[in-house]
């Protein structure tokens, strides 16, 4: 056993062994040790993890860790076997380092819950699945993973179980998951069938099947696109995204920046092999990107709810990187997930400190001049605006503008469309910003609530505080990383040497954009978020006091946009009343009406049939003489006449 062997089984063991500690001794464990725990179990494979990746700089070529057998059927041969070369590594760095940050956030976040050691535990569990999904060398070890996330992501956004609109989301995040599992789970017997293997390595280089059979790598890599659209939030299955804010908001972070969502672009990145013989899902899955990032961009300009409008952005930047995965550029796709993780964890973790600070207040309508009271938040939450927003030298300039590039490159209409998303991005995450930052605090305000606000005691702005140690040193950490992130990867164009291209190796499309058509390119995009970031700024300031418009201000577009285009109302119609209908009526009277009255019926015929037969047996002897006889006559008239 090697010493890779080695790192990778404990980095597999840590959190696994951080879930069954805090889940079996949390009587025994104070809160704050029991997020130690929690933490020390994601914090040590991310030193393994390092190790690792040091390692496969120093040339020391990717393996196949092959632990033992598994399943053995006909020419069917499975093994629990890990996959570690530079795509792994990377997604093992960021679910670990991101991880680590977002729990030792947790610490001071959920302090005071009387369930902080269930939290800690599932949110291992969590680590655990993730690290399953990224490490296996077969897709049904990353089957398993994909299916343990799930399984954690319903624990942990229905945490607060005793509401029950939070059950409901959790359970709405489970359903609209398992849609996309079936469709992975189809594609998995499809490969048997055509491969007889699930391995990466026999799959990818099976070349007379995957040259020749184009239909049947179509179909396979349709059902895997179910799977990612599901995964990660795409159209038509990104709904359960925004309610998933139910849960925590450590747990908001985590699902979002490093683990359940980029779950479907790192198999589509593992898969690219398969996905490059079918153009028609290739295209398929740009349509998908691009509709999925202005849709639902345009979607968290209304938002009120802080948490709603980061969701909202997620599922956003999800569609370009499934725009880049359609257009080939699987490292473009992966850069941005990384800087993604950063900018987002941060975004999210900072909502969690003002929201920690308004005693659990999420309304934009309630915040507002939290600038000088908040200032560690104020300004990582800037930081990550500002990478979010693309703008140099932050983070996510350097990623999303190889997605731009390679946009143009591929079609400049599309470029523009993307560019659109940019601008809408830099619109709703400013709108945010100063409305929690800037002007007058509204949270005294009657004038900002309405019936349908959770009414919390109003707080008074001289009593806010910023966050403790525990959870602003984090916040440090990741604005580090969202403004020094986007350097793993700098251009050529900057003095660079796009060393995370180098490093991962996988082939991509590209640019073919000389460096004077890539600059007016660059500045045109930026000098226009720029301006909108401007024109925002005087939108939400002019007004101190003036918080987002309450419905019935509203025109009828932007009535459509606050309602999320009513989509959510249209599945509720198509899906869920038909059920409840067969459930509830359909179903019932059926039962009622037929079933039961049938199995009824045929225990009243028994009853009357035995009755009637009962009289039969009467005791009296001629009686029984004469059935005899008409009984032997009756055999006789068969044997003769019929037989």
């Amino acid at each position: 056993m090697n010493n890779t062997t080695i790192y990778i089984i404990l980095i597999l063991l840590f959190p696994l062994a951080g879930f069954l500690i805090n889940a079996f001794l949390n009587k025994n464990l104070p809160g704050k040790i029991s997020g130690i725990i929690g933490s020390i179990a994601v914090f040590v494979p991310l030193i393994l993890s390092l190790i690792i990746f040091i390692n496969l700089k120093k040339n020391i070529p990717a393996q196949t860790i092959y632990l033992s057998q598994w399943i053995i059927t006909g020419q069917i041969n499975i093994p629990f076997e890990f996959l570690i070369d530079p795509l792994s590594v990377l997604m093992m760095l960021v679910v670990t380092g991101v991880g680590t940050v977002i729990h030792i956030y947790s610490i001071g976040y959920m302090h005071s819950d009387n369930r902080i050691h269930t939290f800690f535990s599932w949110m291992n569990l969590f680590i655990f699945f993730m690290l399953i999904l990224i490490t296996g060398a077969n897709y049904l070890i990353m089957f398993i993973g994909w299916e343990g996330v799930g399984l954690c992501s319903y624990l942990l956004i229905g945490f607060w179980f005793k509401n029950n609109e939070f059950n409901y989301a959790a359970r709405k995040a489970f359903i609209m998951n398992r849609i996309g599992d079936l469709g992975f789970l189809i594609a998995l017997f499809l490969m048997i069938i055509n491969f007889e293997t699930l391995s990466f390595n026999n799959i990818f280089t099976a070349h007379h099947i995957l040259s020749q059979d184009t239909k049947t790598i179509t179909i396979i890599t349709l059902l895997l696109l179910v799977g990612a659209v599901g995964k990660s939030a795409q159209i038509p299955l990104y709904t359960w995204l925004p309610d998933a804010m139910a849960g925590p908001t450590p747990v908001s972070a985590l699902i979002h920046a490093a683990t359940m969502v980029a779950a479907g672009v790192y198999m589509i990145v593992r898969s690219n092999l398969l996905f490059r013989f079918a153009p028609l899902t290739m295209d398929l899955i740009i349509i998908i990107g691009i509709t999925t990032a202005l849709l639902s961009a345009t979607i968290a300009l209304y938002q009120e709810d802080i948490k709603k409008v980061l969701a909202y952005s997620t599922i956003s930047q999800l569609g370009y990187m499934f725009l880049a995965l359609g257009l080939g550029a699987y490292s473009s796709a992966m850069f941005h997930l990384t800087t993604h993780a950063f900018f987002k964890a941060l975004l999210f973790l900072a909502a969690g400190s003002i929201i920690h600070a308004l005693n659990g207040e999420q309304n934009l309508r309630m915040m507002g001049g939290l600038a000088g009271k908040l200032p560690v938040t104020f300004i990582t939450f800037l930081i990550a605006a500002l990478a979010i927003s693309g703008i140099p030298p932050f983070s996510g300039f350097f990623s999303k503008d190889q997605i731009l590039l390679n946009t143009f490159n591929c079609c400049p209409s599309l470029w523009i469309f993307a560019v659109l998303g940019s601008i809408l991005t830099c619109i709703y995450i400013f709108r945010v910003f100063y409305l929690a930052f800037y002007g007058e605090y509204r949270g005294n305000s009657p004038d900002n609530h309405d019936d349908e606000d959770i009414i919390k005691p109003d707080k008074d702005i001289s009593a806010l505080h910023e966050s403790p140690l525990i959870m602003t040193i984090p916040l440090i950490i990741l604005a580090v990383l969202s403004l020094a992130g986007g350097f793993i990867n700098l251009p050529q164009i900057f003095g660079g040497n796009n060393y995370l291209d180098n490093y991962l190796a996988i082939e991509s499309a590209e640019t073919g954009i000389d460096d004077t058509t890539e600059y007016f390119l660059i500045s045109t995009t930026v000098i226009v978020v720029l301006i909108m970031i401007i024109i925002v700024w005087f939108r939400y300031t002019s007004k101190p006091a003036q918080g987002p418009k309450v419905i019935t201000e509203m025109n009828f577009i932007e009535k459509m946009v606050y309602n999320k285009f009513y989509v959510d109302e249209l599945y509720r119609f198509l899906f869920e009343k038909p059920y409840d209908f067969l459930s509830e009526k359909l179903l019932p009277t059926i039962e009622k009406g037929t079933i039961d009255k049938t199995v009824n019926s045929a225990g009243t015929l028994s009853l009357t049939l035995g009755s009637l037969a009962r009289k039969i047996q009467n005791g009296n002897i001629s009686f029984y003489i004469l059935l005899m006889t008409l009984a032997a006559i009756a055999f006789l008239a068969i044997n003769v006449f019929i037989l």
